[in-house]
Order: structure tokens, then sequence, then C-alpha cells
């Protein structure tokens, strides 16, 4: 069983979302601690031709506490800011009219618990993008030894779930060796993000933005294409 691990980005991107649809399980890492200045709640879109940062605001967000103890802001005025900036982006973008409504709900969840949010977020894209391959997990659900830290977590997370191979992005490289997943009778795998430009209206092709920009300007058919341009290191 492959299995993958990551911390919930909001609109990740395309690489991450490989990733997704390469594994049987896919766990978001909800019980750890929030990193600042991190994807867990900002990303880039494309605007006047440039890569863009737009910042979802958190009520109580701090490093000291884990994703799951922290809030989404329920200031209606500052999710129809970012809606607006998306709008101005991508309005003329030919799959705007698909996309957009999935961002508008997205965003406009009720549940404001960062975790249940996030997850919304993923289930919402798993219905657009017909990914039904992949089980979606959160990691507070698992039972597993807490005490553990980094790597070991990882392990012992893969080896309750019944893991034969354990999938990582390709910076996590520096993070997990191959020869202690070999031990426990796991293959280990980083996925490397083969990024195939495609149209963004006129402008020089900007890669690695949120899976917003992807779907902006992709068919549903030809994201899925994508999803499979990845080599495994």
């Amino acid at each position: 069983m492959k299995t993958v691990i990551m911390q919930p980005y909001l609109f990740p991107y395309l690489g991450y979302w490989q990733m997704i649809t390469n594994a049987d399980v896919f766990v978001l890492f909800d019980d750890v601690n929030f990193i600042n200045r991190g994807w867990i709640n900002r990303n880039n879109i494309l605007l006047n031709g440039k890569a863009f940062m737009f910042t979802l605001p958190l009520v109580g967000a701090s490093q000291n506490k884990l994703i799951n103890e922290i809030e989404v802001t329920s200031d209606e005025k500052e999710v129809k800011k970012i809606l607006r900036t998306m709008e101005q982006a991508y309005r003329k973008s030919p799959y705007f009219a698909e996309a957009f409504p999935l961002l508008e709900g997205i965003l406009g969840y009720e549940n404001k618990n960062l975790k249940d949010f996030l997850y919304n977020q993923f289930k919402v894209i798993f219905d657009y993008l017909e990914i039904s391959n992949t089980k979606l997990l959160l990691s507070s659900e698992i039972q597993k030894d807490n005490s553990l830290k980094a790597q070991e977590k990882i392990i012992d997370i893969c080896k309750r779930l019944g893991t034969t191979h354990y999938i990582n992005a390709i910076g996590g490289q520096e993070l997990y060796d191959k020869e202690r997943f070999d031990k426990e009778g796991m293959k280990l795998n980083f996925i490397k993000m083969i990024a195939k430009p495609y149209p963004q209206f006129k402008n020089e092709f900007v890669p690695y933005l949120s899976i917003i920009d992807v779907l902006m300007f992709n068919d549903k058919a030809t994201v899925k294409e994508m999803l499979k341009d990845f080599e495994l290191v």
C-alpha cells in the first residue's frame, strides 16, 4: 500500500496533488505544530503576469499550537477580499466559470477549524477531479506513538497503516533515509514534478503556482493528464 503523509496546505501546487493521486492513503498531518510563513494558509496565484502571494487570515495562529487548534478567520470581508483578488486575476481565463465556484465554496466553508477547513478543501477538489482511488485520513484520528519525532513518527504511522511504499515530496530527501525505511520493509520514493508549461494568457509561463492556476487554465481531462507528469526518485 502506498502512503503519503503531509501537512495540509492551502490550494497546494500540482506536485502535491501528484503525490495524492499516486497514493492509496493520503494522511493530512494535522496534529503537528503550525508553521508561520509556510504553505498552510497561503499560496501563489498569477496576477498581472507574476506570482502573487495571498494569505488566508487565521485566529490565534502560533508555532506553539497544533494545526488543528487554530481557526480560520470568520471575517467575511477578508474572505471576499481574497475572492476579489482571484476574480481579478483569472476572470478572463478559459475555465474561470468552472473553477471559481469551487473557490467560493471552499473559502466560504462554515466550519472555521483550520483542520476541518483544509480537509473540506481537499474533498471538494477530490470530487471535482474525480479522485476516487485515494483514501483521505487525518493523523489526529490515527492511534500512534506521539512521543516519536520526525522520521520515526512517520515510520510509526506507516507501520500502523500497513504501508509498503512511502512517498514524499522531493524536498523530503533531506529528511528521510531510504535505508531506514527499507529496514522496516517499506520502499521510500520522492516525487519530482515535471513542470510542463501551459498557456497563461500571453505571459511567459510561471511554474509552481497554486492548483488554482492549473484549474483556471486547463480543463479537467488535461489536469488529470498533468497529474501523471512526474518522476519517482
